[in-house]
């Protein structure tokens, strides 16, 4: 049956002739007009063919696209006021619901209709975004072959469609923006749901408006993971028991982990029990898994240095300042995994700026040396001589503050100096004493630094500090031979607690170490290969502690750590002490068969008091 094209009521049911496209446009915006004029039958049936749903033929497809691509047509002769419900008709289709056709006839209509008039770019970008995940009756399937194809097929067009608004409407990607951070879904919401739609960022962030939008993106992503991040609890991975000294705790659970599969290390479990099931720690540790695939693109494309500085940014204004964060600071520490020399460089540094400025707060630069400590400590990536440069810096920043004071103890108001000493210095060497001094130039520039000039000042460090740091490097130094101490130096220092206490404060910062094992399993297979646990610091200093044993009232080198009864030291009676302090057992071993307590710490505890909770 015909159809008069200049009849404003022709109806569309009988469309079965075949018109020109200028024809089809005509007859649109016949229709159109049609709604204005008061008589909309023919605009009515414009909607009714729109609103199909469901399983169509061949023939209502045909019919769909058909209207469709009038539509793209005549996009200039719809109006905001008079056909609200076709537009909301429009606003409320989802790709995904679609046949490829019917897409591509869709995605060209929400072009055209952005590009036609202001008012419509924000609709039709939130349209679009709304296609960044797929209905909920689609989650079945999402992972299988055919799910994969059809999630290809939606968000290549979108992303076409919402690169060609970018490029015709100027506005559009500042407009964007905002929108897609105001869409992203929040912590409770379905994984598959978040997970998707922070693909769908990144690749916002790698495509070809990404110089505009992707700085946006990463942050959000980061905001999340932060958010993610605080959600977690502490007792969720950590046991009560204030009892046991950090350098205890990274085999607590070894008789409770789980089956170990062969493809982790050993360490990978440790405390991991309290995390399974934990949906927030599975949303965070896919998040932080796809995020680290993302950084590897930008690696594979050039750009990572250009990336970093927004999570360099981003660090610094979020994860620095967020209270204890437990995971999602792994994202700094696999980009510079990635990049060493630069990246890696670049992030060390800043730490130290950040620690050596007065203009930060304490807390920021008690903050940025805890993770730049760990970030030394840890990364089996950051060459020896970096380590040493930096220690070497805050060495020098240590004993400049020494020359400027002449008071006795204040762990409040010398928290970022015992910081620096505790969790820049002592901590960093005591995972790095080994490779240190098995190179000869290397531990004569250590030797050369005033490191016992610092801890034997009168602010007293080795009396401030967490006692289980302090032990743990001063049994290595003198392994070692790193100097040479008295009795006094080191006994009275371990038996006073109190001091270490107030240092921390509530926050307990003392103890954080951000970069301890990732608990988190995905996320931890990019993390182990690039990653020093305890358990691989076999250091060769048991046979140096036999050999002085056997060698006691014999003299030690110029330089090194007495052994016998040189000014009242006695060290047997050293380890005896320590030993009923029960911060580390006596009897573990440095290399061969490590001892189970012999390991740092998976994660430290926070304090048990309240308010550090």
């Amino acid at each position: 049956m015909g159809m008069d094209i200049d009849d404003p009521n022709a109806g569309y049911q009988e469309m079965d002739e075949v018109f020109t496209d200028n024809e089809l446009v005509h007859m649109v915006r016949n229709a159109l007009k049609s709604i204005v004029l008061g008589d909309g039958k023919s605009y009515h049936e414009l909607i009714g063919v729109m609103h199909q749903k469901g399983p169509m033929s061949p023939d209502e497809v045909a019919m769909l696209v058909t209207c469709l691509k009038a539509l793209s047509g005549a996009a200039s002769s719809i109006d905001l006021t008079h056909h609200q419900f076709l537009l909301s008709t429009i606003f409320s289709m989802n790709l995904w619901n679609y046949v490829p056709e019917v897409m591509d006839a869709l995605v060209d209509l929400i072009v055209s209709l952005a590009a036609s008039n202001g008012k419509y770019v924000d609709p039709c970008l939130s349209m679009l975004i709304k296609n960044f995940s797929p209905p909920y009756s689609f989650a079945r399937i999402l992972k299988q072959p055919r799910g994969l194809s059809i999630k290809e097929q939606v968000l290549s067009r979108v992303h076409y469609a919402i690169e060609s608004i970018s490029r015709l409407v100027p506005l559009a990607p500042m407009i964007l923006l905002t929108l897609v951070v105001q869409r992203m879904p929040r912590q409770n919401d379905n994984e598959d749901v978040l997970l998707m739609y922070v693909e769908n960022m990144f690749r916002l962030e790698r495509g070809s408006i990404g110089q505009l939008v992707g700085s946006t993106m990463l942050v959000a992503v980061v905001d999340r993971m932060i958010d993610l991040d605080l959600d977690i609890a502490w007792e969720d991975i950590l046991q009560d028991d204030a009892g046991k000294g950090i350098f205890q705790m990274e085999l607590d659970e070894i008789d409770d982990e789980i089956e170990y599969d062969g493809n982790e290390p050993l360490g990978a479990h440790l405390n991991r029990k309290g995390l399974i099931g934990n949906a927030v720690a599975e949303k965070l540790d896919s998040l932080l898994s796809i995020t680290f695939e993302h950084l590897e693109s930008c690696k594979a494309q050039g750009r990572l240095n250009e990336v970093f500085e927004t999570l360099l940014n981003s660090f610094r204004s979020t994860v620095l300042t967020a209270y204890k964060s437990k995971f999602a600071q792994f994202v700094m520490f696999y980009a510079c995994a990635l990049d060493p020399e630069d990246c890696g460089v670049r992030f060390a540094r800043t730490l130290v700026d950040i620690f050596t400025c007065n203009d930060y707060p304490p807390i920021t630069r008690m903050s940025a040396v805890a993770y730049l400590a760990s970030y030394l400590a840890r990364g089996k990536f950051v060459s020896t001589n970096f380590v040493v440069a930096i220690l070497r810096r805050l060495i020098d920043w240590c004993m400049d503050y020494c020359e400027t004071q002449n008071g006795d103890i204040n762990p409040e108001l010398h928290c970022p100096f015992y910081s620096g000493c505790q969790q820049a210095i002592m901590y960093v060497l005591c995972f790095r004493m080994r490779s240190l001094v098995h190179v000869p130039w290397l531990k004569s520039q250590l030797s050369l630094m005033p490191l016992e000039s610092i801890l034997k000042h009168r602010l007293d460090p080795l009396r401030v500090c967490l006692p289980s740091v302090v032990e743990e490097f001063l049994r290595q130094a003198k392994a070692a031979h790193l100097f040479t101490v008295s009795k006094t130096f080191v006994f009275n220092s371990l038996l006073e607690s109190e001091p270490s206490r107030t240092f921390g404060g509530l926050e307990r910062l003392d103890m954080f170490f951000p970069f301890d094992p990732c608990l988190l399993k995905k996320s931890d297979r990019y993390v182990h290969p690039n990653y020093i646990f305890w358990s691989m610091v076999q250091t060769s200093f048991e046979d140096e502690e036999e050999s002085d044993g056997d060698d006691e009232g014999e003299g030690t080198p110029d330089g090194a750590m007495s052994t016998g009864d040189q000014d009242g030291f006695d060290i047997d009676e050293f380890d005896s002490a320590l030993n009923e302090m029960s911060i580390t057992p006596k009897n573990y071993k440095w290399g061969g068969d490590m001892q189970p307590l012999a390991r740092m710490p998976s994660k430290l505890r926070p304090s048990t008091s309240p308010q550090s909770l």
